[in-house]
């Protein structure tokens, strides 16, 4: 702490408010008196505070004018929740940047701790977790956090409680590492997503009290719910593709497993199969074509990915063992072996037809030879965009590492 003091450290913190005249003049006087306690506890030289006011039209710049000893920007026109944080980080001259709602829902005492944990764990982002004992978060939007907050643990394989939380404290320099982020409500998820998919910073969570807020709540479950997913989905797309593509095939596969086994089942113990059954062997024959090219969907993505952000093959884990099925061995085994089966399953109508010009073949061999032409065909593509890949990549020489993004620059008030 007495280190962090010594080098100056100041820590600006952004109130972006959107008509909050109930609420900003309350928050902003709490995180007044906080100050002095975040400042020795948090050990930080110096904290400023800044209001953005995201196109309000009722008394909300009014009223946080009213304060001197805070900076005060205002846009024309909303322009969201994401964009008024970045442009209060623009105007900040901290070393801590951090955001807390305007809607009376977090103590600004917390920022104490928030610094602090970011201090002591060497991590760029402290997040304060609105989920613990004592959380007065209405239980729908809790439902909503922790639903989030799991599907981001699955495909990011780190743990977070709650990936929306709108009070953080990140390092300056860490910002670079996380822009672009969208410039409306789910920018924290948004956030949130990117740290922990992309693996380059390091997030520490501390658990808060969180109250009820002051005033009508801007966000609707079903509308930001959904810009919340979505950001979360894409994240995982452009840094880690092959979980959520993979998880999809796990989704697919399950079923086309249970529709099939009855007929697999049945042919096993009595070699013959029911004539009702076309329709189910259809469908698992379909899913099953589906879940084959979700899994070379993922292994390309993930190469792709890879390259493009530098990263090294994956060594563990769903992803690695997908890769390792395309490994040049195995493509060729596997390739010989479904040939082979192809073959073996449409003989009988091959060399009937090529004698008779007729066919008298059970419809299932037909549907079975499909599967696995299909299946061929895919593992011949996968191998193709992978040889590609991997040709260009040799070509070009190693991916360098991509500049910084600029630093935010100020935006103009008003």
């Amino acid at each position: 702490m007495g280190e962090a003091v010594a080098k100056g450290e100041t820590l600006s913190i952004v109130i972006p408010a959107l008509n909050e005249e109930a609420a900003i003049g309350g928050t902003i006087a709490r995180c007044l008196e906080a100050r002095e306690h975040v400042m020795r506890e948090g050990g930080v030289a110096a904290l400023e505070i800044l209001v953005v006011s995201d196109g309000s039209t009722d008394r909300t710049e009014e009223i946080a004018r009213g304060f001197p000893e805070v900076t005060v920007l205002a846009f024309e026109r909303n322009r969201g929740y994401g964009a008024a944080i970045l442009c209060g980080f623009a105007h900040a001259r901290g070393d801590l940047l951090a955001f807390l709602d305007a809607d009376g829902t977090c103590d600004p005492r917390i920022f104490a701790d928030l610094c602090r944990a970011l201090h002591e764990s060497g991590a760029d982002v402290a997040l304060g977790s609105r989920l613990g004992p004592g959380s007065r978060m209405p239980p729908l939007r809790a439902a909503g956090n922790l639903l989030f907050a799991w599907l981001l643990g699955l495909l990011s394989k780190r743990t977070v409680r709650d990936t929306a939380s709108g009070m953080r404290v990140l390092r300056r320099e860490a910002l670079r590492d996380l822009l672009p982020l969208p410039s409306g409500l789910h920018f924290t998820p948004a956030m949130s997503a990117r740290i922990l998919l992309e693996g380059r910073l390091a997030l520490v969570e501390v658990p808060m009290p969180y109250a009820e807020r002051v005033g009508r709540s801007k966000l609707s479950v079903l509308r930001d719910g959904w810009r919340f997913l979505r950001s979360i989905v894409q994240a995982a797309m452009c840094f880690r593709p092959a979980r959520p593509l993979l998880l999809a095939a796990a989704l697919l596969a399950l079923p086309a497993l249970a529709i099939g086994l009855g007929p697999s089942l049945l042919w096993l113990r009595e070699r013959h199969l029911e004539e009702w059954m076309i329709y189910r062997i259809l469908l698992a024959s379909l899913l099953a074509t589906l879940v084959a090219l979700l899994v070379s969907a993922a292994v390309v993505a993930e190469r792709i990915a890879g390259l493009a952000h530098g990263r090294p093959p994956a060594e563990r884990g769903a992803t690695a063992l997908a890769s390792r099925l395309f490994t040049t061995r195995a493509r060729r085994v596997a390739g010989a072996v479904l040939v082979a089966l192809a073959l073996a399953v449409t003989a009988p109508g091959i060399v009937e037809y090529a004698t008779t010009r007729q066919v008298h073949m059970h419809w299932s061999r037909a549907v079975l030879g499909s599967l696995l032409v299909a299946l061929t065909a895919s593992l011949a593509i996968t191998a193709f965009l992978l040889n590609m890949l991997e040709l260009i990549h040799t070509q070009r020489g190693p991916v360098p590492e991509s500049a910084p993004p600029d630093r935010v620059r100020p935006a103009r008030a008003g």
